[in-house]
């Protein structure tokens, strides 16, 4: 998609609660193996939100079948942070 990614990884809650972390004010999961797990306690109380991705990297078939699975993630992740975003636009709108 063009994005840079080299610097990009998953991290663990625990960076965040260690001193200095950066305060969220939104906190998005999206492992559909996270939708199960208690969520941690974040500091300055953010807003949460889990949105059920399949993980593409572990899709079988054909590596046509694969690139499918994450053109469907990246669809799917698109669609949720453009409603996100609007969202929060019209609640600044509003106040």
């Amino acid at each position: 998609k063009g994005y840079e990614i080299k610097n990009f990884r998953s991290k663990s809650w625990d960076e965040f609660a260690l001193p200095n972390a950066p305060e969220m004010n939104i906190v998005v999961t999206v492992c559909d193996n996270a939708a199960n797990e208690v969520c941690p306690v974040w500091p300055g109380n953010p807003g949460k939100f889990h949105w059920s991705i399949p993980d593409p990297a572990v899709a079988e078939g054909t590596e046509d079948e694969k690139m499918q699975a994450f053109q469907k993630a990246y669809e799917l992740l698109e669609t949720h942070i453009n409603n996100l975003v609007a969202r929060e636009i019209r609640q600044l709108d509003e106040e």
